[in-house]
């Protein structure tokens, strides 16, 4: 199975590219920011889209009550993340590497697959819950206090994928350059499982 493993391999390095670039990126803008404010989220932790995105938009949360942008030290799962995916893409690589060499099945590979679908459903999830509670969560003693129809206090959780109305604020939010290196090398790692069962069939 060396061209299985190969392709296996280089599935699991692709995951490299979440050291490198954004996982996800959130954008807000409204008509007094000509230029949108934006937030890039990493596996390690969050800066702004540019120079002085980060200030502005906790200056702008204080006065609704939101609590500030989290620094990497705030939230466990900037030190836990890195700590996964480096555990994964040595994982898949040995993988590969006994697959190439047929001391695994190919049936490891989508093992591999599996595991990691599992976590990602799980790390969006919490950066879902971690979404509800930043928006959620206010101080009650907020210089503003915005109310909606019920006068229930509202919620300014960005959505965890599309767009949102927060306010007079256009909210956006998708995956960016790290998110895609990740799902392209899943999905690297499942063609490794299919090629790898085609040629054992041949053996």
């Amino acid at each position: 199975m060396k061209k299985a493993g190969f392709i296996m391999i280089i599935g699991s390095l692709l995951l490299l590219g979440l050291f490198k670039f954004p996982l996800w990126n959130i954008m807000l803008g409204a008509p007094q920011y000509p230029e949108p404010l934006g937030l890039d989220i990493y596996i390690t932790g969050i800066q702004g889209a540019s120079e002085f995105d980060l200030q502005n938009i906790d200056g702008l949360n204080h006065y609704i009550g939101m609590k500030t942008i989290p620094k990497p030290e705030d939230m466990w799962e900037f030190s836990v993340f890195p700590k996964v995916i480096a555990g994964m893409v040595i994982l898949g690589v040995l993988i590969g590497i006994l697959g190439m060499t047929g001391k695994v099945s190919y049936k490891w590979f989508l093992g591999w697959f599996i595991l990691m679908s599992i976590l990602g459903i799980l790390g969006m999830y919490d950066f879902h819950l971690w979404l509800v509670d930043y928006g959620s969560n206010l101080d009650p003693n907020a210089i503003l206090k915005m109310v909606d129809d019920q006068g229930n206090p509202m919620k300014y959780d960005p959505p965890l994928i599309g767009h949102k109305v927060l306010l007079n604020f256009d909210a956006f939010s998708y995956p960016h350059t790290g998110a895609y290196m990740m799902f392209i090398g899943m999905i690297l790692t499942v063609i490794a499982f299919f090629i790898g069962k085609k040629e054992t069939k041949k053996i």
